[in-house]
């Protein structure tokens, strides 16, 4: 007996062998995998220059940050980055626009930040808008924010030493035997010869006592010129003894290098006698490696806090003057047997370099 089945059922049971046949083609190609995402390839290495511009690098540390800053002339930035050497990528924040006139509206210099007494405190260097730099002075600003680059910044006026109100740029900060102090670099009143001065501190914005010279020039090293220049002194402390390092020699010839004085960590800052100071200098010029005019630094330490970096600026070909083409660039150093800082020479630009231990 023939059973006849309405067509929509012939159709769905055509449909259903038809499925089941493709399914059992052994021919068939099999569907293509799905492709793994690439690894993430994470660099061990940077290079320098780490900005293209950068004059007077300055870096402090706090809460697993680094603050950078370096001079703008006409206003004044903070870089926050967790990895110095990704400095390029960091955020930046203007912090402080000088007013339009008035004796610190121009010529914004070197800027150095520094956490005292729970606040935050910026020294820099600024005079009268215009090309006359004879009245540049150094001044403070005050930031109650736990992170610099929020908050408001109140302008406390000039930091100085009225016994000796000269000419005062590229202020910093010792603190030693339980005092504060800071040096800067002026004049005598007498000529323009730079030199390096110290009083202590009252408060973070009030010198008091006497305005004692450090260092002046004195070797051919520091002597090229004029003007003739001892500038820039960064302290970094290590094996009970104090380092001042300071830059020599006028900043827009190729000879700009680094001096080094030194002290015991309980001696008395403010005595000459305290101080030594090395007859040659400790870090300059490398023309193999594109390293022109080196100086003006400061001092970090690695991420995980195992090594010692050095930052500092160096024009990249020579001639370039002291201006913007001044870039900053770091690298590790190391001590001597003697506790003193071994600084090396300049490392090629655009090299790699490997990264600070912990980053």
């Amino acid at each position: 007996m023939i059973i006849q089945l309405p067509s929509f059922v012939h159709r769905a049971l055509l449909a259903v062998m038809l499925v089941g046949s493709f399914g059992c083609n052994k021919n068939s190609a099999p569907a293509p995998p799905v492709p793994s995402p690439p690894p993430v390839v994470v660099s061990t290495t940077f290079q320098n220059p780490l900005l293209p511009s950068g004059p007077d690098p300055y870096v402090a540390q706090k809460d697993g940050y680094y603050y950078y800053m370096h001079t703008l002339n006409n206003q004044l930035r903070i870089w926050k980055t967790k990895n110095m050497s990704g400095l390029s990528l960091a955020p930046s924040t203007v912090v402080w626009t000088p007013p339009a006139n008035g004796a610190a509206s121009g010529n914004l210099w070197a800027p150095e930040l520094f956490f005292l007494d729970g606040k935050w405190y910026i020294y820099y260097t600024a005079g009268p808008t215009g090309t006359n730099l004879g009245l540049q002075r150094t001044w403070v600003l005050e930031n109650a924010s736990a992170d610099p680059t929020t908050g408001t910044w109140v302008d406390k006026g000039r930091i100085y030493n009225p016994t000796a109100d000269f000419w005062a740029i590229d202020g910093t900060v010792l603190e030693q035997n339980g005092n504060r102090y800071f040096l800067w670099s002026g004049h005598d009143g007498l000529n323009g010869i730079q030199r390096i001065y110290i009083s202590q501190m009252s408060n973070p914005w009030t010198l008091t006592g006497p305005r004692v010279e450090l260092t002046s020039p004195q070797y051919a090293w520091e002597n090229v010129g004029p003007p003739y220049v001892n500038e820039g002194p960064e302290i970094i402390k290590h094996d009970n003894q104090t380092f001042l390092v300071y830059s020599a020699s006028f900043c827009a010839s190729d000879s700009y290098a680094l001096g080094l004085l030194t002290a015991s960590s309980t001696a008395d800052p403010l005595m000459p006698s305290s101080w030594t100071k090395s007859a040659q200098p400790v870090f300059s010029q490398n023309p193999a490696a594109r390293a022109y005019a080196t100086g003006h630094n400061s001092f970090f330490k690695s991420k995980d806090g195992k090594e010692d970096w050095i930052i500092y600026h160096a024009n990249s070909n020579p001639g370039e003057g002291c201006v913007e083409r001044r870039n900053p660039r770091m690298q590790k150093f190391t001590w001597n047997s003697d506790g003193t800082p071994n600084f090396g020479v300049p490392v090629p630009i655009n090299t790699d370099i490997i990264k600070p231990s912990g980053e």
